[in-house]
C-alpha cells in the first residue's frame, strides 16, 4: 500500500500528523501493554506478524493468528495457528487481549468476541481497535466495518462492560488519508506530481479536525472493555 512506504520515508512528526490512526493505534497498544502487571498472560487475537509483541515484553505473551490474511507476511513468529471463532484455550486463562483490526476480516464477530470473552479471566481487559471508513484490504477476507454503536453492542453481548469507544480522528483527518491513499492511482513518473498535487491539502485538513465534534465521520474506533465479573 502507497501509505506503508510513505510511513517508512516520513519523519516521526509527519508520519503522526498523516498517519494518524497507526500512530494512535500504537499508542493504544503501549498504554495497555504499560498497565497490565509483569505476571499478566496476554493473547493478542489476530497478530498476524505479531507487530505489537514488542510491548508485551514484561508480560507472557502469546500471538494468535489463523496465518491467511496477507500472502507477503512472515507468521512464522506466531505462537499458535487457528481459529478466532474457536480459541484453544482454557477458559479464563488470559489476563487481556487485544484484537487490533482484525474483527473486519472474521465472518462472526460477535462469535470470536464470545471467544476472546471466553479465555479472559472475570475483570480480565480487552483492547479492540476497528474500522469504519477503510477500503477494501486483505481480501477475500474482508467482511465487515463497525460504528461506535455496533461496537458497544458487539461486547456488550459478549459479556464486557465498562466499554469506553473512541473515534480516531474526524472528517478532515478522513479527508486527509483519503487523498493520501488517491496516490496510489498514479503509477511511475505521475506519482511525484500528484504528490505534489495531494501534499498540500493532505498536510492543512487535519488543522480543521476540531470542527468535527461529533465525530461520525472517522476512520476507526479504538475500544477498552473489561470482561464482566
Amino acid at each position: 500500500m502507497i501509505y506503508r512506504r510513505i510511513q517508512r520515508v516520513l519523519p516521526g512528526f509527519l508520519r503522526r500528523y498523516l498517519l494518524y490512526f497507526e500512530q494512535e493505534t500504537e499508542e493504544a497498544v503501549r498504554n495497555f501493554a504499560a498497565a497490565l502487571s509483569p505476571s499478566a498472560r496476554v493473547l493478542d487475537a489476530g497478530a498476524g506478524e505479531g507487530a505489537y509483541r514488542s510491548h508485551f515484553s514484561k508480560q507472557r505473551y502469546v500471538g494468535f493468528d489463523l496465518g491467511i490474511g496477507d500472502a507477503h507476511w512472515n507468521y512464522r513468529e506466531l505462537d499458535v495457528i487457528g481459529n478466532l471463532s474457536a480459541l484453544p484455550f482454557r477458559d479464563g486463562v488470559f489476563d487481556a487481549s487485544l484484537n487490533i483490526v482484525t474483527l473486519e476480516h472474521v465472518r462472526e464477530p460477535a462469535g470470536v468476541l464470545r471467544e476472546i470473552a471466553g479465555v479472559l479471566k472475570p475483570g480480565g481487559r480487552l483492547l479492540l481497535v476497528v474500522p469504519q471508513e477503510w477500503e477494501v484490504h486483505q481480501a477475500p477476507h474482508d467482511y465487515f466495518r463497525y460504528t461506535r454503536f455496533g461496537c458497544a453492542w458487539l461486547l456488550e453481548q459478549a459479556g464486557f462492560e465498562r466499554c469506553e469507544i473512541r473515534p480516531v480522528g474526524g472528517y478532515f483527518r478522513l479527508i486527509s488519508r483519503r487523498l493520501l491513499n488517491g496516490l496510489q492511482f498514479f503509477p511511475g513518473i505521475l506519482l511525484p506530481l500528484a504528490a505534489l498535487l495531494v501534499a498540500p491539502p493532505a498536510l492543512l485538513a487535519p488543522l480543521f479536525d476540531r470542527l468535527d465534534r461529533r465525530r461520525d465521520f472517522t476512520l476507526g474506533y479504538i475500544c477498552t472493555a473489561y470482561k464482566r465479573s
